[in-house]
């Protein structure tokens, strides 16, 4: 699991400049490694469940950001599906030692009014709302999970629905992600989107067609009012 610290890349932001030109009418998070660092929990989770499990842990890499049922059904056979999901999702719950905000969350959080923010995570409900609950980060109205969807990311399904939702038209939305498959599944929804680099290479969230590249969420500024919500260098 792709997980680990990247050092602070040089040579960022890039393509916010024109990101800032647009105006949007709601901006839709990612949870893990966008609003929240969950890294360490995360590896710890799943090189538990792929001992217990005999799945080799090299053949987690690139998953970050898949939902846990997906990595499951390619990793193992499937009668083991149900057992080997309700195992990592049990795993995680139970273990939120170290997850922390990210800088620049709340701020981006609280600078959006209700009906203007959502969130979509690959993360089952029960896990979202532990590791939400872990951090006190004040969630928005609309939060979408993996449970609330049929497929996860990289399909559009989370950030199609959240959209809905909030009753958004989602080309007119900015999706903010830390993963390639994130922001393909943002860009399959039709929406904008930021990459942060907490967790992946920029040369990666570039390959993935992201719009604009910047450190973390302190590096930008969200402003809303009536018109709908601009994102603008911090």
């Amino acid at each position: 699991m792709d997980t680990e610290p990247l050092p602070v890349p040089e040579g960022l932001p890039l393509g916010l400049d024109a990101l800032a030109e647009r105006t949007f009418d709601a901006v839709l998070f990612d949870m893990d490694g966008t609003l929240i660092d969950s890294g360490p929990v995360v590896v710890r989770s799943w090189m538990r469940w792929a001992d217990e499990e005999g799945v080799d842990p090299a053949l987690l890499a690139g998953m970050h950001g898949i939902p846990s049922a997906q990595i499951v059904e390619r990793l193992l056979p499937a009668d083991r599906w149900t057992s080997a999901t309700q195992r990592i999702d049990d795993i995680e719950v139970s273990d939120t030692d170290g997850i922390v905000v990210l800088p620049g969350a709340r701020e981006a959080l609280a600078a959006l009014p209700a009906g203007r923010a959502a969130i979509a995570t690959s993360c089952t409900r029960p896990l979202a709302t532990a590791r939400a609950g872990a951090t006190g980060l004040p969630v928005p109205g609309v939060v979408v999970t993996a449970s609330d969807v049929e497929r996860g990311k990289p399909d559009p399904a989370p950030y199609l629905l959240a959209a809905q939702r909030l009753g958004v038209d989602p080309a007119r939305c900015l999706v903010v992600e830390d993963a390639p498959a994130g922001i393909t599944a943002g860009r399959a929804a039709g929406a904008a989107t930021l990459a942060v680099a907490t967790t992946h290479r920029v040369g990666d969230l570039q390959a993935a067609a992201a719009d604009a590249v910047v450190v973390d969420l302190s590096g930008v500024r969200l402003v809303a009012d009536d018109h709908g919500v601009r994102v603008l260098p911090a």
